[in-house]
């Protein structure tokens, strides 16, 4: 009998945020035992709620939804979309410059299968959000990592990248804020990454969905804004700043050197014409959320949830002996480090599965991410302070003693 297997397109994709260990989770979870979930950044699930304006909003325009919109979004979303990027300083976006899509998710999918043919390189940051990755792989194209630095606030390294790039390379991922390590780029690492786009005649493709999300004062730079010598694609939504990541709404914008990529362009519309049009229910939102401000800002300022949680487990994870984590500026993740030679630790989705099976905490391992070495992780701060108190003690009880056994023999403890 035959038999079908998976593509081979998928042999270089994982998504590890839902990958083996979440699966073992789920199985734990029909067991009746129950899981606390810090790998997926979704603020429903930690009793975060949308504006009851939206949602007002969304009811009242379901009627006048019903039917599909211009492939490209609904003309009242992408006058404010153009809007939102000229307070940010990006000029030169026109209507058909800007697509709405089913979250972000479809949008990074859509502008790579435009744009890459088979051996094309693109550069994706390590760590990174694996979705890039993956889209890269199934586009035919490969992704390139180059390093971001922990001991530079996980800035990208200017160096690394100026290493990696070849005659093969067509673009360069930027996650600025980054996701998983919640760091903000500065105006200086943004340009050093600009003139190497310039340099190299590179397309910059910019994730910006945590933007209106940042801490402490600091103010988000569109690297679209820095440049109009190439050409670049900013992704954004609502997902997060107005918690309605089950809406799907999210949008890309073209700008820069649109001139020397019409039939990059020609097939975005194509792929966009494809799947008709994105959710326009959830389309209807962007106009009346980009003139909400207020509601974001107030989780990101102290006294704010967002902000009082990111403090909370900043300070309770480097109170854990063998672990530190830099602080995050934005988003809602940080990315801590462990000792491997204290904890003997030399697989890290291993590391992942005994802290699930002991204390029944979910999260993610460094390597879903794209990180190399087996010493980080992902914790996504979204729970009260009070949950994540009790969640940073179990995760220390956890280390107090934690030794990966020998690779050859049965993982756990060893005394």
């Amino acid at each position: 009998m035959r038999r079908f297997e998976k593509s081979v397109k998928l042999n270089n994709v994982c998504y590890d945020i839902r990958g083996p260990v979440m699966d073992e989770a789920g199985r734990m979870e029909a067991e009746g035992i129950k899981i606390l979930k810090l790998n997926i950044g979704n603020p429903a699930t930690f009793g975060f709620r949308a504006p009851q304006q939206l949602i007002d909003i969304m009811s009242s325009n379901l009627d006048k939804t019903e039917g599909y919109s211009d492939s490209r979004g609904l003309l009242a979303a992408r006058q404010a979309i153009i809007e939102y990027d000229k307070k940010k300083g990006i000029e030169g976006v026109e209507l058909t410059d800007v697509y709405t899509g089913n979250g972000v998710s479809e949008l990074i999918t859509l502008s790579m299968q435009g744009l890459l043919d088979y051996g094309d390189e693109i550069l994706v940051p390590s760590p990174d959000y694996p979705l890039w990755t993956a889209s890269v792989s199934l586009a035919g194209g490969t992704a390139v990592h180059y390093l971001c630095d922990e001991k530079s606030n996980w800035y990208p390294d200017l160096k690394d990248i100026e290493r990696k790039i070849t005659p093969r390379t067509k673009g360069i991922v930027v996650i600025n804020p980054n996701n998983p390590t919640g760091a903000l780029y500065p105006k200086e690492i943004l340009e050093g990454i600009v003139r190497m786009a310039e340099l190299h005649d590179l397309i910059i493709f910019a994730d910006e969905i945590y933007d209106r999300l940042v801490m402490d004062g600091k103010k988000h730079i569109s690297i679209a804004s820095l440049t109009d010598k190439c050409l670049c694609v900013t992704f954004n939504g609502l997902s997060k700043s107005h918690l309605v990541a089950g809406y799907r709404v999210g949008w890309m914008s073209i700008s820069g050197a649109k001139q020397n990529a019409k039939g990059y362009l020609e097939g975005i519309n194509m792929l966009s014409n494809m799947r008709l049009c994105s959710n326009v229910p959830a389309q209807s939102l962007i106009a009346p959320a980009l003139s909400m401000e207020e509601e974001t800002r107030a989780l990101v300022v102290p006294g704010g949830r967002v902000y009082e949680q990111r403090e909370c487990i900043v300070n309770a994870i480097n109170d854990i002996p063998g672990l530190h984590t830099t602080k995050p500026e934005a988003a809602f993740y940080c990315f801590p480090k462990m000792d491997v030679k204290k904890f003997r630790i030399h697989n890290d989705e291993q590391f992942a599965l005994d802290l699930l099976h002991r204390q029944h905490i979910l999260l993610t391992h460094g390597g879903g991410f794209h990180w190399e070495k087996p010493d980080h992780f992902r914790i996504v701060f979204l729970p009260e302070v009070g949950m994540l108190t009790e969640a940073a003690q179990a995760i220390g009880r956890f280390f107090d003693g934690y030794r990966q056994a020998d690779p050859l023999s049965d993982y756990g403890v060893d005394e």
